[in-house]
């Protein structure tokens, strides 16, 4: 057991990648550190991301691919610490990677290369980090902090809160961070669950469960966002990264309107084949650009009774061109909600930013307290961009503790 009364520089609530990122930051200036994990391992959340490939950062990362209820808070650090900072960390530890979709990068081996390299510059830094630690309480003692912990009470003059969102609570997710936070009189914006697959009505959920796994490229809009990417089918409603991206954006009651044509204009397609190949049928038509599973069932709830797929092109009325069309382009759903923090990525709300320094993290109420990463009211899009948050807001508070 260690001394029961130590004195930290520094304590660190939570070994993610935003607090292991503050530990390596404050330890590599020489300030003594301790990282308290409540799990068995540090970074789970880091090991089953991006499919266990981890997508650990987005080059092309900026304040619009982000959600808060401040637009500007996140600006500073994203532009102190940026996406080529962290590569170059990677590349140092000579991890693999590669980029999947333009500015999206992925381990080519696994996510235990990311952990092992933050575990190991903690280690170069000289942070400890403690594993299977529970913290009772916290305590302002001036000018100290206190921390009661299964431990024993460890004293701090700084103390950074990084213990992330609800999200996937079989991970060991909890709503510490945001206690905390209110306990020290810090404003809690709602929480929802983002980054999730959409639910579909049991009704609705009948008529579309035999696509699940069939996977198809949309543009997929609510009210106030629109995403091209693809749509995946569910036993349950509505995923892939179409779904998932709109999710953050999406308000419970509203339609989701997805274009099943998102790279060529629908009409003109149509045009060009009815006059190309008048006899062919409208099914192998769609077949041709939607897959064999999709288009049987589309054909059969979406475009009867005007259209049954088995009409030759060039027999095609206006009438039922125009709902042809308005299907395609427009094809409507309305979600009775997500899969809820079982299933998503990330939480959206939390922390006020008003109540925080955007350079340092630290509370404007209560010195000597920080809050980081996805705790905070900051939540990134869907592509590595909430890693590089983490990385960000973690290097920050670490360079200001």
């Amino acid at each position: 057991m260690p001394d029961r009364n130590p004195q930290y520089d520094a304590i660190i609530i939570g070994a993610g990648a935003a607090g292991l990122m503050c530990a390596i930051s404050a330890g590599q200036r020489g300030l003594k550190v301790l990282v308290l994990e409540h799990a068995k391992r540090i970074g789970k959340k880091i090991l089953m991301s991006g499919g266990g490939r981890c997508n650990f950062t987005h080059l092309e990362c900026g304040p619009e691919n982000f959600i808060s209820t401040n637009p500007h808070f996140c600006k500073s650090a994203l532009a102190r610490y940026t996406p080529w900072d962290f590569l170059d960390m990677v590349n140092r530890h000579e991890i693999p990677w590669h980029e999947k979709t333009p500015g999206q990068l992925f381990c080519d081996r696994s996510s235990k290369d990311i952990v092992a390299m933050l575990a190991e510059e903690c280690s170069q830094a000289d942070a400890e980090i403690r594993t299977s630690v529970a913290v009772s309480a916290i305590t302002k003692t001036d000018p100290d902090l206190l921390i009661n912990s299964s431990i024993g009470d460890l004293h701090t003059k700084k103390l950074v809160i990084a213990t992330g969102g609800l999200s996937i609570p079989k991970m060991g997710a909890t709503d510490f961070g945001h206690r905390i936070a209110k306990q020290f009189g810090l404003k809690v914006l709602p929480l929802r669950a983002a980054l999730v697959p959409f639910t579909l009505p049991e009704q609705e959920l009948k008529l579309w469960s035999e696509l699940s796994g069939v996977s198809l490229p949309v543009t997929a809009r609510s009210e106030t966002a629109s995403f091209q990417e693809n749509m995946l089918f569910t036993h349950r409603g509505l995923s892939g990264p179409a779904m998932l991206q709109l999710s953050s954006y999406w308000e419970p009651g509203e339609n989701i309107e997805t274009n099943l044509f998102p790279e060529k204009e629908a009409r003109q397609w149509l045009d060009d084949l009815r006059q190309q190949r008048p006899r062919l049928s409208l099914r192998n038509a769609l077949v041709q650009e939607l897959g064999k599973r999709f288009t049987e069932l589309f054909c059969k709830q979406r475009l009867a009774p005007l259209a049954s797929g088995d009409e030759n092109l060039a027999d095609l009325n206006r009438d039922q061109i125009d709902h042809i069309l308005q299907q395609l382009e427009h094809l409507s759903w309305q979600p009775n909600g997500t899969e809820g923090y079982r299933t998503a990525e990330v939480t959206l709300g939390g922390v006020d930013t008003d109540a925080l320094s955007s350079s340092s993290f630290e509370c404007k109420t209560v010195p000597g307290l920080h809050f980081i990463g996805e705790v905070v009211d900051v939540t990134g899009q869907l592509g590595g961009y909430n890693f590089q948050w983490a990385w960000a807001s973690g290097w920050c508070a670490g360079q200001a503790l």
